[in-house]
C-alpha cells in the first residue's frame, strides 16, 4: 500500500541553506578567541630625566569571558624617591606609566594567558599595592621582585641574583636565557 502523502523534494538551494545555518549556530555557540597577553618591560634610567632603571609589565587583550577590553600596566616603586631608599625600607607605590612613557621602553618578552590567570595577576597587583609599612626595599621587595611575583603566576622559572637586584634589563634578559621556550632576543 501507497502512502497517500506526498513526498516533499527540497531543492539543492534549501539544503545549502540548511547546512549554512547549521554552521553559523555551530560558530556561535563557540567560546570568543580572547586573550590577554602579559609583556614584560624595563627602562634603561636616565639621570637627564630623574628616573631610574625599573621593570614592569604590560596587559592588553581582551577577556575571553566578558569580551572586555584590557590595556593595563603595573609596577612597584617606592612612593618617593629620595635618598632615603638606599637606608631601607620606605612608602611603596604600584605605578602606573602613560602609554606614550611605554613605547619608549624594552619589551623583553611576552607570554599570552587565559582568564583566570589574569585575575590572578590582579589579585597580585592588589596584594604588593596593599602590602602594610614600608613595602618598598631597594635589596629585599623592588619592581624586580614584583615582576618575578607576576612571572611566577604565567609559569616562568625566576631567580634574584644579588648582583642583578638593581639592573632590571639585565634581570629580564636572564629570565629569558632561564626560559628559553619564549623565544626572546636579549635587549642591549
Amino acid at each position: 500500500m501507497q502512502s497517500s502523502i506526498p513526498t516533499i523534494r527540497r531543492p539543492a538551494t534549501d539544503r545549502v541553506l540548511a547546512v549554512l545555518l547549521a554552521l553559523a549556530a555551530a560558530l556561535l555557540a563557540l567560546p570568543a578567541w580572547a586573550s590577554v597577553t602579559v609583556h614584560f618591560q624595563s627602562f634603561n634610567g636616565s639621570v637627564l630625566f630623574g628616573r631610574y632603571p625599573h621593570t614592569f609589565v604590560v596587559l592588553q587583550g581582551t577577556l575571553d569571558a566578558t569580551g572586555q577590553p584590557i590595556d593595563e600596566n603595573y609596577g612597584f616603586t617606592a612612593r618617593r624617591v629620595t635618598p632615603a631608599i638606599l637606608s631601607g625600607p620606605v612608602e611603596h607605590d604600584i605605578m602606573v606609566e602613560e602609554p606614550k612613557y611605554i613605547d619608549s621602553t624594552n619589551r623583553h618578552f611576552s607570554v599570552t594567558v587565559p582568564d583566570e590567570i589574569y585575575w590572578r595577576i590582579r589579585e597580585e597587583v592588589d596584594a604588593w599595592r596593599n602590602l602594610p609599612g614600608r613595602g618598598y626595599d631597594l635589596e629585599q621587595r623592588n619592581c624586580i621582585h614584583f615582576v618575578g611575583a607576576i612571572a611566577r603566576i604565567v609559569g616562568l622559572s625566576i631567580d634574584y641574583p644579588e648582583r642583578l637586584m638593581r639592573k632590571p634589563k639585565a634581570w629580564l634578559n636572564l629570565m629569558a636565557q632561564q626560559n628559553p621556550w619564549l623565544n626572546a632576543r636579549e635587549i642591549d
